[in-house]
């Protein structure tokens, strides 16, 4: 649905406790954050009404920010309602949501103790959704050069605001004239795609790579591992070779953004029949029913 630019203009943003227009939603040029990418996010999807897996994205939010020493500077509780007041600020019932911590504003150099006050900001936008043709006739992927970094060097489950590894090996996607592409670790092994999950069907068997692959473990992941348990699935954690994937009967990606995206072909070779497969559909009518059921109200506290 396209959505009128000047409606999109008069959004608020919610930045260190106070509502403010877009245009007037700016922080520092001397953010670490905008400087050397110093901090971390959400991506969180508003469904009709109802926010999905608040809990389990601000519980992640807060954990990649204990992880590279960032406070933030409000309780769950008080970031749950600016989040909620937002969105009812803005009219939203269906949207994106965007909450981004930065280390704040400090000097040219990397010490983050120059940075007494972390920046704490939510944007709530139109949700825009990927063609229904995506998800009726799967999309294609290629193997992408750009191999995701090590988490010897950077743990994949801290959603930290650099995301040049990610963008890179989709900027190769795109100039090979695909919509995603699939990253490898850098032993070879299959990853994940620039910005979502993968997951296989593999002898009737639903297939994803660990955790420990250098991989983020995903909520949309961990939702469809609970739904398929659910539909009597069996579920595996394993390593996956580009050989299994290609070999695959089906194929998806999944995230906040793309929930459940079928994958019909990878570096030119079809996936199972072509088409998207059942168990594929299956789960993604299972999620969709479970984002109705799943969430925090933005009615609450009203």
């Amino acid at each position: 649905m396209a959505v009128d630019e000047k409606e999109r203009q008069e959004l608020k943003v919610w930045i260190n406790g106070q509502l403010v227009t877009r245009s007037e939603a700016k922080v520092s040029v001397y953010d670490h954050g905008f400087l050397y990418g110093d901090g971390v996010f959400e991506g969180i999807r508003a469904y009709e009404g109802k926010v999905f897996m608040l809990e389990e994205h601000l519980e992640r939010l807060y954990e990649s920010a204990r992880s590279i020493w960032l406070t933030i500077p409000y309780r769950k509780e008080e970031l749950k309602s600016a989040i909620l007041g937002t969105l009812r600020e803005n009219g939203l019932r269906s949207a994106y949501i965007r909450v981004v911590v930065s280390r704040g504003e400090g000097d040219l150099g990397l010490d983050p103790r120059k940075c007494p006050k972390p920046n704490v900001i939510i944007i709530t936008d139109h949700i825009e959704l990927f063609p229904s043709e995506f998800y009726e006739r799967g999309i294609e992927l290629m193997t992408v050069s750009v191999r995701r970094h090590s988490p010897q060097s950077l743990n994949p489950n801290i959603k930290s605001l650099n995301y040049l590894n990610n963008i890179l090996a989709k900027i190769e996607a795109i100039q090979g004239g695909k919509m995603e592409g699939l990253m490898l670790t850098l032993d070879g092994y299959v990853a994940e795609g620039t910005g979502e999950n993968i997951f296989i069907v593999s002898r009737g068997i639903l297939k994803t790579p660990p955790s420990y692959m250098g991989i983020l473990k995903g909520i949309t992941r961990e939702v469809v591992i609970h739904l398929a348990a659910q539909m009597g699935m069996t579920v595996e954690e394993t390593i996956l070779t580009l050989h299994d994937v290609y070999t695959a009967q089906e194929c998806f990606l999944t995230g906040t953004g793309a929930e459940i995206m079928p994958v019909v072909k990878i570096d030119g070779r079809v996936i199972g029949t072509g088409e998207v497969g059942p168990v594929t559909r299956r789960l993604l009518e299972a999620f969709r029913r479970y984002t109705k059921e799943a969430g925090v109200s933005i009615d609450d506290e009203q």
